[in-house]
């Protein structure tokens, strides 16, 4: 099942070390089947605020992620964003193709008693 790494970012000037992340992050994703979904996107708020902008990545399942996300590759680079772009990142699992929100409703109503 897909997975996803997330970066709610608010970067707010460019700087060489920024410029080799994005240059270098790719060939610490490709061992592990990583790719963009999202980077770098002016978002739309439509709901609440959202400062600065948002990094998908998907990857073929959690482990894989959590792999890229721990390799000595990735680890190597990291730190070229974290120490000019204050935000946060998760990893999050995604849901199966047949998902429906209908069961999940249904196990929610249960557990709640309702």
């Amino acid at each position: 099942m897909t997975a996803y790494a997330i970066a709610h970012i608010r970067p707010d000037t460019v700087n060489e070390d920024i410029l080799r992340y994005i240059e270098e992050i790719q060939p610490t994703m490709d061992p592990f089947g990583g790719r963009f979904a999202v980077h770098g996107a002016e978002v739309e708020v439509l709901e609440g605020s959202w400062p600065g902008t948002v990094v998908v990545i998907a990857f073929p399942d959690l482990a894989a992620a959590r792999a890229w996300y721990h390799s000595p590759a990735y680890q190597a680079i990291l730190r070229l964003r974290t120490d000019h772009i204050p935000g946060e990142a998760i990893l999050v699992p995604g849901v199966p193709a047949d998902y429906d929100p209908r069961k999940r409703a249904a196990a929610m109503r249960e557990a709640a008693g309702l």
